[in-house]
């Protein structure tokens, strides 16, 4: 059964107005080795990724106020991690959050990993230590994530995350192709002024067992915040790399999530949920994946927040197929999509008010920059994809 840990971080989230965020769907090559997936070409996916990194240290195209930046599920190789973490400690402007999915690595190395940073991480580092204990079990393989929070004095806090539900390992009949189950979830909690998130990997989102499911517990935890201190999730990260964003089993999940069906749930009620894919052009070698299977990252947010219909070739509004939501939809084509987070729990007076704006989008260049995207581009595509 996962366990719901709380962190306070000292992120200086602005008072009345909304926080930023970027959502990368970057392009992702996995191929399957002896332990489970790996990036197929690790440098010039680090490449790519720096890329980014860069214009945020620098702060291009008004990324100066950007909060939360949000890469998918397996994109970062491992052995990059201290590079990345460097980076953003050494560059990166204080109060932004980094959180960012790392190809597979034997438990035991997540075990270095953790001792590494043992300070924030003391209930994963224990539960590993005792599932090390248990068996045989150190070139298990782990999905795992980083949470990188940039404090406002400057202090880099690094929480790691092992995702719960198995990659493609429980599809096999060998056991050892099995992936290790993460139990531990951080919720991240800001100060001084409140606001709580929490990430998850992909299918942890749906994942349940014969005992409990992932997200109910997440919605108790929210519920119990909201009755002891008025507070609740306010933001809810899913990092991922998934051929199948819109698959029934995260459409009923959603409809779950925000419809309030069997009990008021006004720990979440307000949540923003925010999906972040790998491009279309991702490919997981092995794998049967239909073309342009992955792509579609969405925001998605309660439907009394009134957000208005549009459709471009870059994005739309819609209500996933009637749920009580309303959802901004991007493409399949490899982009940074730089938006706010709505922040107002309760409905503005104001009818004409948007909650949702997208600030910018970038594509990339034959160069290997990103540029970004104005005028017709927005309205009806880019020439060549």
């Amino acid at each position: 059964m996962v366990r719901i840990v709380e962190k306070d971080i000292q992120v200086a989230i602005p008072r009345g107005h909304h926080l930023h965020a970027m959502t990368c769907q970057l392009t992702n090559h996995l191929e399957q080795t002896d332990l489970a997936f790996r990036i197929a070409d690790p440098e010039e996916q680090w490449r790519q990724i720096h890329t980014i990194f860069e214009m945020v240290a620098t702060g291009e195209k008004n990324l100066k106020k950007l909060h939360f930046l949000i890469l998918p599920e397996s994109i970062m190789p491992a052995a990059r991690v201290d590079d990345a973490l460097a980076l953003i400690g050494d560059r990166f402007r204080p109060n932004t959050v980094t959180i960012f999915g790392v190809e597979h690595v034997t438990l035991a190395d997540f075990h270095a990993r953790l001792q590494r940073h043992a300070g924030d991480n003391a209930e994963l580092l224990a539960e590993v230590e005792r599932d090390l204990d248990s068996g045989d079990v150190e070139q298990m393989p782990v999905n795992w994530c980083v949470i990188a929070c940039k404090e406002n004095s400057g202090r880099l806090r690094v929480f790691l995350e092992a995702k719960s539900h198995p990659f493609g390992g429980e599809e096999t009949l060998d056991s050892l192709h099995d992936l290790y189950r993460g139990r531990i979830f951080p919720l991240l909690r800001c100060h001084p002024t409140c606001f709580n998130f929490m990430n998850l990997i992909c299918l942890d989102y749906v994942y349940r067992d014969l005992y409990q499911s992932n997200i109910s517990a997440i919605i108790s935890r929210a519920n119990e915040l909201f009755f002891a201190s008025r507070q609740r999730l306010d933001l809810l990260t899913v990092i991922q790399c998934n051929p199948k964003p819109e698959h029934q089993a995260f459409r009923d999940v959603v409809n779950g999530f925000y419809g309030e069906y069997l009990e008021y749930t006004p720990g979440v009620r307000d949540a923003i949920t925010l999906f972040c894919n790998s491009s279309g052009a991702t490919r997981c070698g092995g794998l049967e994946v239909p073309p342009e299977a992955f792509g579609h990252s969405s925001v998605i947010i309660h439907k009394s927040h009134k957000l208005e219909q549009v459709r471009l070739a870059e994005f739309a509004t819609d209500d996933f197929g009637g749920l009580p939501v309303c959802r901004l939809r991007f493409g399949l084509e490899p982009r940074l999509y730089f938006f706010n987070l709505p922040v107002f729990h309760e409905l503005d007076p104001r009818t004409t008010r948007v909650p949702l704006k997208i600030h910018a989008i970038f594509r990339p260049t034959p160069q290997g920059t990103w540029v970004r995207m104005a005028g017709n581009e927005l309205v009806g595509g880019v020439t060549g994809n």
